[in-house]
């Protein structure tokens, strides 16, 4: 079966075995009109002429108020875009334009089928914001003709939502995300409603069922509302949805039990009647939860409105084609006729359907009365706000609401270098700060207990804003935790993108699930750069930890780093690792990150005791470099060594001045310089990443001759690729993480992954070897006797089950 077999249109679900009583869930109205005949009239005409323009912008190249009878030459060679989901998101728009005018909201639009840019791009143009942030789409023919000719054209607007879109923070590509896009964006904006359309397709992700747990997160007295709104039109590309086989008994029953009240629109007779008695009753039940709230008498699990809109796919679009359903069934999908500029049958029935809009109803054509040629008429635009602010396309919360943070001084917070200190534990005390010198445009998102990570300190002066716990309600707090990475993800990006600043704070192993998720921000972030009306906008902000080096306790599932490959495929302009060596250098990064813009943040630290090497000026100036000659542990400062020993990572460093230490006693002939690299995108060529060396800043931190060995938190490839350009990289080995692990001890991870001390100083030794006659003479049995130590220590590991006393005491150095 190749697709959908259909033996109706908009077939209606199998009626399930549920109570009857279910029904009562859902709100009951009064058979009273809440819309006067005038609104029906200027809603119809508005939605007649933004589906018009969205289904020209699929088809035309020209001729696009139908002036003239449609040949196969106006028709555009590549017919791209959606056209299923475009009434809907359409008949929507038209909606919450009315009731933004009647009632005065403050409210935003997050589409989740972004694939219906058409919609939203007509409704833009009616509503003169394209014309605005963009003038030449310009509120007249010129500007229509535009719009219309150069959609998903080079050139042209493409066929998703982006960050290009005026009001849009959500590009609605990889689906899933709109609904916790939009909580993040509402929290600490008590003001605003974000009407948040999931379509049915976008409902069957896992992504989107946890979301919908998103509201027991927000505390009215100090969030605004989101008002989900599930678009139900049957079908995704071939076959219906599940959502769609599901009838109203199930439907209430299952929203019920997340929380919601449910009230279904679906009387397609009366359906400007249905869905604005049904907005009206949610913005009343918004209104009424936080009122309650805001006046000190909250209420407890308050059920929050969402509405259900049944329409047909493709409505008002061609109904049969060669005797298969098109309107009310998948073929409506993306473009209904696709053979219209060479099938006579399928141009005819494009010309038939634009027709039914009665385009010179709705536009200003040769008019006499010194109207706008190709403007809408003023009946079409009566329903949108007076007020141009308070337009979808014209909310600054989505393009121009950065809130930069109060970013205390981290010096205060520093750890006296020799000690052993958290890098999370001292990360946390900052946070701490941070947290009570911004009180309401910083949060912290984390799938993972901030307890188990160290991050505690916050909790000094801030709590969890878990609405559902009675010792969490109501208190104001800062720190989200749920057990999601796409939720924590989503309400990250929401409230990024709406101006202010957040931390997402997990463990290493398991925030590659959100992979994909970043990447489609990276491309919405690098989209919104690029766009001059857009303003900045904070950075997003990752902490890694509990790291596959310290996660031998819960063994080879809990080992994986990968999540630095994602970043450093991203644009360069955007990305941005750091693995700072010590909790100075991760107090310097966390301030820097905080602050800066635009980016994407990455920082990779430990959660264990480790040794403090530099004093804060001594982190602060390494830091700012991106990396430096660590003096204490190299040979006379580092000045012209045998090799070159290079640590990156908290762990992997430790092992590195380890090894040094080592080759004191084993080898003193050799001439070891110790270098750290905290920002690993210093390592690409000249103008690979704005972080990136010059190629002298290359050779005299690195000699431009002398053997490399770089100890690497993550896996090898990686910083190959880095390094892919530089002269010479033949003399450069490269150890880190080759996927061995498992319930073991620090150092038996260490070992079993060859980035133990002993594995970078025999590395040393053979490496050094034709650069020191003295080295060389001993080389072979020097590196031999290294790695027998080896040998010896994971044999007592496996005896004892447990390190070796003093593995991990700090190594000191005399003067040499």
């Amino acid at each position: 079966m190749p697709a959908q077999l259909l033996a109706q249109p908009n077939p209606p679900p199998d009626p399930s075995h549920l109570p009857d009583s279910l029904l009562e869930c859902s709100p009951q109205f009064s058979t009273s009109s809440v819309i006067s005949p005038a609104e029906i009239s200027s809603l119809r005409k508005f939605t007649r002429a933004a589906n018009y323009i969205a289904a020209a912008m699929i088809f035309l190249r020209d001729n696009v108020l139908l002036e003239r009878k449609l040949t196969p030459d106006d028709i555009k060679p590549r017919l791209l875009g959606h056209w299923g989901t475009c009434p809907g998101l359409v008949l929507v728009y038209a909606h919450l334009n009315r009731i933004i005018k009647k009632n005065d909201v403050n409210a935003l639009l997050v589409v989740g089928p972004g694939h219906g840019a058409p919609a939203i791009l007509s409704c833009l143009w009616l509503e003169e914001s394209l014309a605005t942030f963009w003038p030449r789409y310009s509120r007249d023919r010129l500007g229509l003709t535009r719009l219309i000719t150069k959609f998903s054209t080079p050139g042209g607007f493409p066929s998703h939502i982006n960050a290009e879109t005026p009001g849009c923070i959500h590009e609605g590509g990889e689906l899933g995300y709109a609904l916790s896009v939009s909580f993040g964006a509402v929290m600490d904006n008590p003001h605003l409603i974000v009407a948040c359309v999931v379509g049915d397709g976008e409902a069957e992700t896992g992504p989107t069922a946890t979301a919908w747990h998103g509201y027991k997160y927000i505390d009215p007295a100090e969030s605004g509302a989101v008002l989900p709104i599930v678009h139900l039109n049957g079908f995704k590309i071939s076959e219906r949805t599940i959502f769609g086989c599901m009838d109203d008994k199930e439907l209430i029953a299952l929203f019920s039990g997340y929380g919601y009240q449910v009230c279904i629109v679906d009387d397609l007779s009366n359906i400007d009647r249905d869905l604005a008695r049904a907005m009206e009753w949610a913005l009343g039940e918004i209104s009424r939860i936080q009122h309650a709230a805001r006046s000190g008498k909250p209420i407890v699990k308050p059920r929050w409105p969402m509405l259900i809109l049944r329409t047909p796919k493709g409505s008002s679009g061609p109904k049969k084609l060669h005797g298969e359903f098109i309107e009310g069934s998948f073929r409506a999908h993306q473009v209904p006729l696709p053979g219209a500029k060479t099938s006579e049958e399928e141009l005819r029935m494009l010309q038939d359907w634009l027709s039914s809009y009665h385009p010179e109803e709705l536009f200003v054509v040769h008019s006499e009365k010194g109207e706008i040629e190709g403007a809408p008429t003023n009946d079409v635009v009566e329903i949108i706000p007076d007020v141009k602010e308070k337009r979808l396309g014209f909310k600054r919360e989505a393009y121009a609401a950065f809130q930069p943070l109060a970013v205390p001084s981290w010096m205060p917070f520093s750890v006296q270098s020799g000690r052993e200190a958290s890098c999370m534990k001292t990360v946390g005390n900052f946070l701490r700060e941070v947290v009570k010198d911004n009180p309401s445009n910083f949060r912290i998102f984390s799938p993972d207990e901030l307890v188990s990570n160290k991050l505690d300190a916050v909790f000094d002066v801030t709590g969890r804003n878990f609405q559902w716990d009675t010792a969490c309600r109501a208190q104001g707090g800062r720190v989200v935790e749920i057990l999601s990475e796409h939720t924590c993800q989503g309400m990250l990006q929401g409230y990024t993108l709406t101006g202010r600043t957040a931390l997402f704070p997990t463990y290493e192993a398991f925030i590659g699930i959100i992979h994909t998720m970043m990447v489609q921000y990276s491309k919405f972030a690098k989209m919104a750069f690029e766009t001059e009306w857009r303003h900045d906008i904070g950075s997003v902000n990752y902490l890694e930890t509990s790291t596959w080096a310290r996660q031998e306790h819960n063994g080879f599932s809990h080992q994986n780093p990968s999540f630095i490959g994602a970043l450093l495929a991203l644009k360069p302009k955007l990305a941005r690792v750091y693995l700072p060596p010590d909790a100075n250098c991760f107090l310097s990064t966390m301030a820097h990150c905080l602050r800066a813009k635009n980016y994407i943040n990455l920082m990779v630290g430990s959660k264990q005791p480790t040794a403090v090497w530099l004093s804060p000026e001594e982190a602060d100036r390494h830091c700012v470099a991106g990396a430096s000659v660590w003096k204490f542990a190299s040979i006379d400062d580092g000045v012209n060594p045998d090799v070159v020993l290079v640590g990156i990572g908290t762990e992997v460093t430790f092992e590195v001045i380890a090894a040094a230490a080592l080759l004191r006693k084993t080898c003193p002939a050799l001439r070891v310089r110790i270098v750290n690299v905290t920002d690993l995108m210093i390592l690409g060529p000249p103008g690979s990443h704005p972080h990136a060396l010059s190629s002298d800043d290359f050779d005299s931190l690195f000699t431009p001759d002398r053997p490399i060995i770089i100890n690497y938190h993550s896996y090898p490839i990686e910083v190959k690729g880095l390094l892919f350009g530089r002269p010479h990289v033949e003399r450069i080995t490269i150890g880190g993480y080759q996927e061995e692990g498992t319930t073991t001890s620090p150092f038996d991870m260490m070992l079993c992954n060859n980035v133990s001390r002993y594995h970078v100083a025999a590395a040393a030794v053979r490496a050094a070897a034709p650069h020191n006659v003295k080295v060389a003479t001993e080389a072979h049995e020097t590196a031999s006797h290294i790695m027998h130590l080896a040998a010896k220590d994971r044999e007592y590991i496996y005896r004892e089950g447990q390190d070796p006393d003093g593995t991990f005491e700090t190594p000191v150095f005399a003067n040499v």
